[in-house]
């Protein structure tokens, strides 16, 4: 079996083409039935987000041709969705085994996500592995191989910094109102507009514990449906003049082609605050606030172009803890199949031990009926011993001539390591192999019919010493 990642994203599509694949919520159970249905397909798991739709398989390679795999892959996503091959094909990417599972713990770890290193897509994968879970398209391989994709996701976001400085506008703006108000949660903010992106500032406000906000819009039912999400008060552009004093930070983001506030207004509320510091935050192109209300004293005013100055900065800085993030990441890989390895490690343990046990069990067996007929024990434990060993021996002795006969000196280096042997001189070799080709099963010999090596052994070495 291997391990398969298909996907298409931000950077290969275009989002009219990722509408037209991604699964909605309602879609992935009956998704995920069509495609474990599917027989090359052994495990499943589906991951849609509005930038990326992507298939995580493990599939049967019975012939060693991947690419075809991969097209059969390919065509089951372009008939779930009515999508021709054609228009896939060129806008979609498919990873295998390493690389595949490389390319996991980067989505995971929001190295491959537009905003690099935000944290939501962690989430959605995990829900997007609990669904599949659920739906039963997940097996053994997968509950190995997704634990440790987030194992590894959540060591870059502990190690790096790769989420800490923010790289988006809302976010950015958020971010500055901590560095001045050290407490949040005691602070007013006035928002102005009520969209997406003021959505989005008042979503980070609640989530850093601010507890009074002001929605301030041109209609006030639009004010008020964004209001309700956030518990927060709405009022109209017009009450702007008689609210601002209340507030210590503003935040505006609207279409206005003129001002909303002027150096005047501000100076007024500042009066009215005592002079008790503002902060004004003009993320709105063209401007919401005056440039001049930046030279009035206690007002901290930053516009777009500032934050995007923060936002380069950090994202550079993101961009530098990405790399300590790769090697993160490789010593992960290297874990994980190191781990595998050592599984199959543990199937040959105990194969061989199975093997040795059930040799004991027939030997011991045949020296049990040996004794109930009367056999003197002594020599029926010999017997036991020598057929013990010559049958645990025979296979593996022919298995190092072999190997020494076709120059492969490191495995019979191998043995010697594995069995922590001497090193014998090359006489005393040559006699242990001779004896090896007398060493078959001796155990269906009768007591009168036991090998006699110390008669056998001297005429063999006198041969091989004349060969």
């Amino acid at each position: 079996m291997g391990l398969v990642a298909l996907g298409i994203n931000h950077k290969s599509a275009t989002v009219s083409l990722r509408e037209r694949v991604a699964f909605a919520p309602e879609q992935m159970v009956e998704a995920l039935n069509d495609a474990i249905d599917v027989d090359y397909i052994n495990e499943v798991v589906i991951l849609s987000t509005c930038n990326r739709t992507e298939l995580f398989a493990m599939v049967e390679d019975e012939d060693g041709n991947i690419e075809q795999l991969d097209k059969r892959l390919l065509q089951w996503l372009g008939a779930y969705h009515h999508i021709s091959l054609s228009d896939l094909n060129t806008h979609t990417y498919c990873y295998h085994d390493r690389e595949a599972l490389k390319h996991m713990i980067q989505v995971a770890s929001g190295l491959d996500s537009m905003v690099l290193g935000e944290p939501q897509i962690f989430g959605q994968f995990k829900s997007a592995f609990n669904e599949a879970k659920d739906a039963q398209a997940v097996g053994a391989e997968f509950r190995r191989i997704f634990p440790h994709v987030f194992s590894i996701a959540k060591k870059v976001r502990t190690d790096t910094g790769i989420g800490e400085n923010p790289v988006s506008i809302a976010y950015a703006a958020v971010n500055l109102s901590q560095h001045i108000f050290s407490n949040l949660a005691d602070s007013r903010t006035l928002l102005i507009g009520a969209g997406e992106t003021i959505e989005l500032v008042a979503r980070h406000l609640s989530e850093s514990g601010v507890r009074e906000m002001i929605v301030a819009n041109r209609t006030i039912g639009r004010a008020r449906d964004l209001a309700q999400q956030f518990g927060a008060e709405a009022i109209l552009l017009s009450e702007i003049p008689s609210q601002l004093h209340n507030a210590d930070i503003v935040i505006s983001s609207t279409a206005s082609q003129l001002p909303i506030l002027g150096k005047g207004a501000v100076e007024k509320a500042l009066k009215q605050r005592k002079h008790k510091p503002m902060l004004l935050v003009d993320i709105a192109v063209p401007r919401d606030i005056e440039e001049q209300v930046g030279e009035l004293d206690d007002v901290y005013l930053y516009s777009v172009d500032d934050l995007t100055e923060i936002i380069d900065e950090n994202r550079r800085s993101r961009e530098v803890e990405a790399e300590k993030a790769a090697g993160i990441i490789e010593l992960g890989i290297d874990e994980y199949f190191q781990q595998l390895r050592v599984l199959d490690g543990v199937t040959t343990l105990k194969a061989f031990r199975t093997h040795a046990e059930t040799t004991r069990d027939v030997e011991l067996d045949k020296s049990l009926k040996a004794l109930a007929k009367g056999e003197d024990p002594e020599l029926a434990l010999r017997q036991l011993a020598r057929s013990l060993t010559n049958t645990l021996i025979h296979n593996p002795s022919m298995e190092i001539k072999k190997a020494s006969a076709e120059g492969k000196a490191h495995l019979v280096a191998w043995v010697h390591e594995l069995f922590s042997l001497p090193e014998q001189e090359e006489e005393d070799n040559n006699e242990q192999f001779t004896a090896e080709d007398n060493s078959g099963d001796s155990s269906e010999l009768g007591s009168e019919e036991k090998p006699d090596y110390s008669q056998q052994q001297e005429p063999q070495r006198r041969d091989n010493h004349s060969r």
